[in-house]
């Protein structure tokens, strides 16, 4: 027996059906398909639907409807809402007999809130009544559509009895409605959990449709939010054994590693490390026109994918204002932060519905614009709102600012899919938080030329604390090196200074100057004591050094002058002897012992001799 070819992405609709319950969802599925989506005991004892259904009709074109089908019921707005996230169509089903009801019409607000684009209806049971209730009942339906994404879309009659009729008609609209659009096969992998269950043979399996990336048998994935890792051992695409599956595409993967009881619809398969849960969600939301008002405290539920929690309800501002519209009326549309009880998986654009906490009634919905967001304050609400309306306008980089000063890892910018900004190190950071960091670091070395006006330049270290020290090591470093580069500072080994900055000796420090450098030449090679030195004048003597006037051996100092004439005598008796004696050193400059001894060590370390017993010659 051939196997099934699983279909490619782009030849997949995903097709969910909707409407009030007993309105002839699954029976129209099975007519279509021939598999009846009533598996439980209980759907087929109450003849209704309980659980999602899953199945897939092949087109005339060769396309491929993957159906999902949602129970009708008033108390299972949820797992319809699980299973109409991600939809590219949708097929609303309304009865004949009883025409538009108020689960039709509430599954059709829930529809528009999730943005699916395209769709049908079908008047099922049309056997059961006569062509002027039918008439009736398609005028209804037209007047409930009206204004929305159905409006202007077919209404096909059907009957899916012992007779059924139409069938043929709904297979040919559903092959002629729009392609799926682009799938994110270069997001991030994000399966969302709708079923997680236990097959004999097997183990731990989990079901849901792919809203992005591939995922590949043998992959090792991470569940959250619990943050659970495990391993897949084998997967299926709408029912065959594949080796991969991606974007788009119905998914069951066998995990092992994980125990069922630790999974639960709402839970993520994701890559390991690359997403995060969030509890905080700011968002675009609208509410619909016979929803309750809405004021800042209030708790609403949040559905988004197949997870569901409770979350505080924030108002940032109205649409065309900056101020909280508090309380929300119906109908209002603007930005909202969502504080969640649990965390959710979320990604820009995401879509969300809102459900009062009780009694259980859709409240409206709208679209994720950061998952990551900072709690929205009284102090900050203009900015807020000035950032979440860039944001809704498309200016992604609000993500990229938000991020602070130290921004975002390569994997965190393509998350949120922001220019890259500028790049520190290895992290990426906003140009306006750049230019801030820059201030400070100019403002600091500035400081700390006034404070020390005979240094030449401040260390470097000493400069990355304060408003700086938030900033591992690889990122300060990279900060100095793009001043440098800008003309802004100048290196100086380990010091670093402002381009501008010079130092100026005053007419007293001048004659200090001359004065040390005087004093420190007639002691020749006997040298002065270097804190005795030191003590004279701090700031100059720190001066002179680091331009190398002054060097500095053992606890002595003295010029680079003497220094280099010393070397000079040293070379030519050494050119001369071959080998010179501690006690022939001493005598060519007239040395104890305790001068002499520092001398000829620092002649070692300037790589000028070496020592061959108690003798140097001369290295090399």
């Amino acid at each position: 027996m051939t196997e099934p070819t699983a279909p490619a992405p782009s030849d997949v609709l995903v097709v969910g059906t909707a409407g009030h319950i007993d309105h002839g969802k699954t029976s129209l599925v099975r007519a279509l398909t021939g598999h009846d989506l009533d598996r439980l005991p209980e759907e087929r004892a109450r003849g209704i639907t309980i659980a999602l259904g899953f199945t897939s009709l092949a087109l005339p074109s060769g396309r491929v409807a993957s159906f999902v089908d949602v129970p009708g019921h008033e108390r299972l707005v949820r797992t319809m809402i699980s299973g109409a996230s991600g939809l590219d169509a949708v097929v609303l089903c309304v009865s004949a007999v009883e025409g538009v009801m108020p689960q039709t019409r509430e599954h059709l607000a829930i529809l528009e809130l999730l943005g699916v684009a395209h769709g049908l209806v079908v008047l099922t049971m049309t056997d059961l009544v006569d062509d002027e209730l039918a008439e009736l009942a398609e005028l209804d339906v037209e007047d409930t559509v009206a204004g929305t994404f159905l409006e202007g879309s077919p209404i096909l009659r059907t009957a899916a009895g012992p007779v059924p009729h139409g069938i043929d008609a709904v297979r040919a609209a559903l092959d002629a409605l729009p392609p799926a659009p682009a799938r994110a096969v270069a997001a991030p992998l994000r399966l969302p959990v709708d079923r997680a269950f236990v097959q004999r043979g097997f183990g731990t399996v989990v079901t849901g449709t792919l809203r992005g990336g591939r995922v590949e048998d043998g992959d090792e994935v991470e569940i959250l939010p619990g943050g659970q890792r495990c391993r897949v051992r084998g997967l299926q695409v709408h029912g065959a054994v594949r080796d991969s599956s991606r974007a788009g595409l119905r998914t069951a993967l066998n995990l092992a590693g994980v125990e069922r009881d630790d999974l639960t619809r709402g839970h993520v398969v994701c890559r390991p490390g690359q997403l995060q849960a969030t509890h905080m969600v700011d968002a675009w939301i609208r509410t619909l026109p016979d929803a309750p008002p809405l004021s800042t405290g209030d708790r609403v539920r949040v559905l988004a994918g197949t997870a569901e929690t409770l979350a505080v309800f924030a108002p940032v501002a109205a649409a065309g204002s900056d101020a909280p519209a508090d309380p929300w009326e119906p109908g209002t549309e603007g930005f909202v932060q969502l504080r969640t009880d649990h965390p959710l998986v979320l990604l820009p654009g995401d879509r969300l519905i809102l459900r009062r906490e009780s009694p259980v009634t859709t409240l409206g919905g709208g679209t994720v614009l950061d998952p990551w967001a900072p709690r929205v304050r009284s102090r900050s609400r203009r900015s807020h709102a000035h950032e979440l309306a860039r944001l809704h306008a498309g200016t992604t980089d609000v993500l990229l600012h938000r991020a602070g000063d130290l921004g975002l890892d390569a994997t965190e910018l393509a998350l949120r899919g922001c220019d890259p900004g500028v790049r520190l190190a290895d992290r990426h950071v906003h140009p306006d938080r750049v230019d801030r960091l820059s201030r400070s670091l100019l403002d600091a070395l500035r400081a700390w030329h006034t404070a020390h006006p005979l240094a030449d330049g401040a260390p470097r270290r000493d400069l990355h604390g304060a408003a700086l020290s938030h900033l591992s090591s690889a990122m300060f470093d990279a900060l100095v090196a793009r001043l440098a580069e800008a003309g802004e500072l100048v290196l100086e080994g380990p010091r670093v200074r402002c381009a501008d900055f010079s130092v100026e000796l005053s007419p007293a420090q001048a004659e200090a100057r001359a004065a040390l450098l005087a004093d420190l030449q007639a002691a020749g090679p006997a040298a002065r004591r270097f804190a005795e030195v030191l003590a004279q004048s701090p700031d100059l003597v720190a001066l002179l050094l680091s331009r190398g006037v002054l060097v500095r051996y053992g606890d002595l100092v003295t010029t680079r002058t003497v220094l280099d004439q010393v070397t000079a005598e040293v070379r030519a008796f050494l050119e001369r002897e071959g080998r010179m004696q501690p006690t022939d050193f001493k005598a060519l400059f007239g040395l104890s012992r305790k001068h002499a001894i520092p001398l000829l060590e620092w002649l070692d370390s300037s790589r000028l001799t070496v020592r061959d017993g108690d003798a140097r010659i001369l290295r090399g």
